[in-house]
């Protein structure tokens, strides 16, 4: 296999993961830098450090990536396979992110293997997208609404006797916390998932290699997921942050610690690659119901749920189409 074709794939994959890194910014720090928990250079530096320690933290989700939605293309039609699904992955965060509209890198991903598989005549492990996938993409943000819905009743049962402006004061420091902690699940998630794709570069250009994940690749992924992260998403930081709802702080700190909670158990428990836009972005939503319901905008939830059906699709789309002009080009 052509070393050089490997080094350009491998170098796509990164900048998909910085493009994911300021994409998906947003979904650790928008509630902490709108309830003025943390100031956004603050907020992005801790995001960025959290990124990094917590692509080192598991390997479930990066197994699942590389083995478990399409079989192992081979040769360079293999590699030119992986190409054009990172290339429709980043054109549709891209596009995305210039609307400021808080889709799923996952599910670009996601959706760019697919349509690059299926245009090469690879197979497409349907179960494993139907169980990884496609379940975990209605049920991760259903989950996110209702437990965002009641541990934000739960704070409001237990403090409803404390003194207003001391515990936001309080909740505002812990916010530092559940912050991080919301940072450290992005990692964890979505750095392993350019990990699987990396991988399964190494494998077509070398099956001796096994699935494996070297420690070099955990490293360099993380370290372009975190680059990207510090270089921020302002756009979509405004939708998670203000459009959606105003939040307070003990409702950005329900926020966080619901969604932070969800990334750790799919991460560990379920090993199933979730999108963390959907899950804090539902879970604001969740939140910000126990305020009232009509507290919510719900024409721009509308409008950003209307983006996660379309993401995989649009992704998988863009994704075939590259791969017809690869190969078009290089035969």
């Amino acid at each position: 296999m052509d070393t050089f074709v490997l080094i350009v794939t491998i170098s796509v994959a990164l900048f998909f993961t910085y493009t994911n890194g300021f994409h998906d910014s947003a979904n650790a720090i928008a509630t902490s830098v709108s309830t003025r928990a943390l100031t956004p250079k603050a907020a992005l530096a801790m995001a960025a450090v959290m990124n990094l320690a917590g692509a080192f933290l598991g390997s479930g989700v990066a197994k699942t990536v590389s083995k478990g939605l399409i079989a192992t293309p081979e040769g360079r039609s293999g590699m030119g396979i992986l190409f054009a699904a990172l290339a429709g992955a980043i054109v549709w965060n891209l596009v995305t992110w210039y609307f400021g509209l808080p889709s799923s890198s996952s599910h670009a991903l996601f959706g760019g293997l697919v349509g690059a598989a299926l245009a090469g005549g690879t197979t497409v492990h349907w179960s494993g997208v139907v169980d990884k996938v496609i379940i975990p993409m209605f049920v991760s943000p259903a989950v996110g609404l209702l437990l965002g819905y009641l541990v934000m009743l739960a704070i409001l049962w237990f403090f409803r006797r404390a003194n207003p402006h001391k515990a936001k004061r309080g909740f505002r420091i812990a916010q530092t916390v559940s912050a991080a902690g919301m940072a450290l699940g992005h990692g964890l998630q979505d750095a392993q998932k350019t990990m699987g794709v990396v991988v399964l570069a190494l494998v077509i250009n070398d099956p001796s290699k096994g699935y494996g994940i070297p420690i070099w690749v955990k490293f360099v992924c993380a370290a372009m997921m975190s680059l990207g992260t510090y270089a921020g998403g302002w756009r979509i930081m405004r939708t998670l942050g203000r459009r959606i709802i105003d939040l307070d702080p003990p409702q950005g700190f329900a926020a966080e610690t619901t969604s932070a909670s969800i990334l750790y158990a799919t991460s560990y428990i379920f090993q199933a690659p979730v999108s963390t836009t959907h899950v804090i972005t539902s879970s604001i939503m969740g939140v910000g119901a126990t305020r009232r319901v009509k507290a919510v905008r719900w024409g721009v939830a509308k409008n950003i749920v209307a983006g996660w059906f379309i993401t995989m699709p649009a992704a998988a789309l863009v994704a075939a189409a590259c791969y017809y002009i690869v190969k078009l080009i290089f035969g």
